[in-house]
């Protein structure tokens, strides 16, 4: 079964980037990513990515971590 961010249309998903930095965004399963400011986009139950700055949430370490493959800092 494809995740919310891989059904969205290819040609769209290409166009996708960060409301806050217009950087690149990582699918992420029910959300688009960005690594770099450490914010995920929730993608609603008809496929439609909420692009609002003010909606994005954090990622801590860990979960940063996992999202992008990289080794969490240690303490």
């Amino acid at each position: 079964m494809a995740t919310r961010a891989e059904s969205i249309d290819p040609i769209t998903r290409a166009r996708l980037v960060c409301p806050q930095d217009h950087g690149p965004l990582l699918d992420a399963g029910d959300e688009l990513y960005n690594p770099r400011l450490r914010v995920a986009y929730r993608i609603d139950p008809d496929g439609i990515p909420v692009m609002l700055a003010d909606e994005a949430r954090k990622v801590d370490d860990d979960e940063h971590a996992e999202l992008t493959g990289e080794t969490p800092d240690a303490p």
